[in-house]
């Protein structure tokens, strides 16, 4: 019963990490490297990381620079920075790529708190699959008689304050991220 609380927690944890993941792409007004993490180039037909063939840095909050060690890549990078959903304009100086970070509208601060908020139920929908989990393995449990019916109510009992604190928790870095965004 103690492993099976550990694993759900370990597994509740994960869910937080995959949401922090999530939200670190999400673009706001400042500059980060995470930005340009998830697109990938077509480096002499392989589809690679624009991390592992260029270093990528933040020299300022408006600026990500990217420079590719391969000078045949710079064209391959700037498609691959146009095609990708982040709206952004990469301008290629024959030395390094810079791409500016536009301060955000009204309207598209709310389309990304919006965003957020999805990231956010889409969390507490895994943290809430992971209970129902837990509850299921806790009852096989209880009817293969290696618990007792006693055993199985403390056990639920503290399998729903740990998904309360997953969710609380959900909804801490929910209300931080929004924040974060509506800040000008």
């Amino acid at each position: 019963m103690d492993t099976l609380l550990k694993d759900l927690e370990k597994s509740m944890e994960k869910t937080i990490v995959s949401l922090e993941k999530d939200f670190s792409r999400l673009r706001t007004g400042r500059a980060t490297t995470a930005l340009v993490d998830g697109i990938k180039v077509d480096y002499y037909g392989t589809m690679t990381p624009i991390s592992q063939l260029a270093s990528v840095a933040v020299p300022d909050s408006r600026t990500i620079t990217i420079q590719p060690w391969d000078r045949g890549a710079f064209s391959s990078v700037e498609k691959a920075i146009m095609k990708s959903d982040l709206g952004l304009t990469p301008v290629n100086d024959g030395k390094v790529i810079r791409i500016s970070i536009p301060p955000l509208t009204e309207e598209r601060r709310k389309e990304l708190a919006k965003v957020s908020k999805k990231y956010g139920e889409n969390a507490k929908v895994a943290v809430r699959n992971l209970r129902r989990d837990a509850n299921q393995d806790l009852k096989k449990m209880e009817k293969d008689k290696l618990i007792s019916e006693e055993d199985l109510k403390k056990a639920m009992d503290d399998v729903q304050k740990l998904t309360d604190r997953f969710v609380a928790k959900v909804d801490e870095k929910c209300r931080e991220k929004d924040k974060e965004i509506m800040e000008i």
